[in-house]
């Protein structure tokens, strides 16, 4: 557990720190705010379809290990690519291409949940969510260390070395995974249909969820427009990875507290108040003043909403998984979450950038609102489990 635990802190590490400038850097090249909302989407839409054939490879115990690792390399490579663009489509391009290598996500999260009892899944996911979460800290607090001595294109080329690491110690660290007997895995089609009933009902919560959660770098970029008017871009964008930092302080200190809290009380109800975190934070930024200390506030609930999200769903998709699709499973699970975030960051970018960003924020709170009320009215409880 704690080779996929160290692995994913590398990981983040090294891809966190380019996501940190991503905004800076896209607004020193003349982007629209739409970009961004696009980059982030269809990357993430990309990477959902790439998940969907890794938990179909996740299924295959012996092949866990190594896609894993080819999948920390090639999300190196790609953030060092970032410093060779100099527009916003070969932006686009590149993260796309880079977030192919997330296909190995099912099977990260296959070995962690084989590895510990079933009654322990969600302290093992939010612990392996927490140092996940410590290397997206680390991330932007390197960004904004280098911000002062090196130029945005060199910090990109400096993160290979973080997600190459990731690799290393996937590799020395991670057993292999081990092939049960002689059972046959199913083909890509049947191991879907194999997926129980319960679990349908399940993603369609997560989908709802998920169309609302855009990703967290449009959050930087409503900080820093919030915070230029008063202390210009510079600083402003500097204040805005800073909240950013702080968005991942939180999330990392909540995984596990948030995975443990589902193991006693029941993950479906922990889950559907990890959603309405998002629906506070959201309305937040709708309502509220612009002052830092608010924006810390809500940067704060967000990252718990979040810490909640990735440490809980996870669990749950364990818990109602048979073992022989959890793989399967678990790829679907990413790819309507990826899709989801497809749908999301689009849609807020365009209303952000043709209404206004308010638009965008109840667009989705609506949606996380919605997610929330199918997590926990229309989920059915899994055999032996608590609600």
């Amino acid at each position: 557990m704690l080779g996929l635990g160290l692995g994913s802190l590398f990981s983040d590490w090294g891809h966190e720190t380019a996501t940190a400038i991503l905004p800076a850097f896209l607004a020193s090249i003349g982007a629209p705010p739409v970009a961004l909302g696009i980059i982030e989407g269809v990357s993430d839409g990309i990477a959902s379809f790439a998940k969907l054939a890794g938990g179909w490879i996740a299924d295959r115990p012996r092949l866990r290990k190594p896609s894993a690792v080819a999948g920390y390399v090639i999300i190196g490579f790609s953030t060092f690519a970032y410093a060779l663009m100099n527009s916003w489509p070969a932006i686009l391009v590149t993260r796309s291409l880079g977030w192919v290598g997330r296909a190995s996500s099912p099977s990260r999260s296959a070995l962690l949940a084989d590895a510990v009892a079933p009654e322990q899944q969600g302290r093992a996911f939010g612990f392996e969510r927490a140092l996940d979460t410590i290397g997206a800290v680390l991330g932007p607090l390197c960004a904004t260390l280098l911000l002062s001595v090196l130029s945005l294109r060199a910090i990109f080329r400096w993160t290979l070395l973080p997600c190459l690491m990731a690799a290393l110690v996937f590799a020395i660290l991670v057993p292999p995974g081990h092939s049960e007997g002689t059972r046959r895995a199913p083909s890509f089609v049947s191991s879907f249909g194999q997926l129980p009933k319960t679990y349908w009902h399940y993603l369609t919560g997560v989908f709802a969820h998920g169309i609302g959660d855009f990703a967290p770098t449009l959050l930087i970029l409503r900080a820093g427009q919030i915070l230029t008017p008063r202390f210009g871009f510079a600083r402003a964008s500097a204040i805005a990875v800073a909240l950013y930092t702080f968005f991942n302080v939180v999330n990392a200190a909540a995984s596990y507290p948030a995975g443990a809290l589902a193991d006693r009380v029941g993950k479906r109800g922990v889950l559907a108040v990890g959603y309405l975190l998002a629906v506070v934070a959201f309305a937040g930024f709708i309502f509220e003043p612009p002052t830092i200390s608010m924006l810390a506030l809500l940067f704060g609930i967000a990252g718990i909403h979040d810490a909640t999200q990735q440490s809980v769903e996870k669990s749950l998709a364990a818990e109602i998984l048979p073992k022989d699709v959890r793989g399967s499973g678990f790829g679907v699970l990413a790819a309507v979450n990826g899709i989801g975030d497809l749908i999301s960051s689009v849609v807020v970018g365009v209303l952000w950038s043709k209404v206004s960003a308010n638009a965008g924020f109840i667009y989705a709170a609506a949606f996380a609102f919605l997610g929330a009320v199918l997590i926990y009215f229309f989920t059915g409880k899994p055999a032996g489990a608590a609600a």
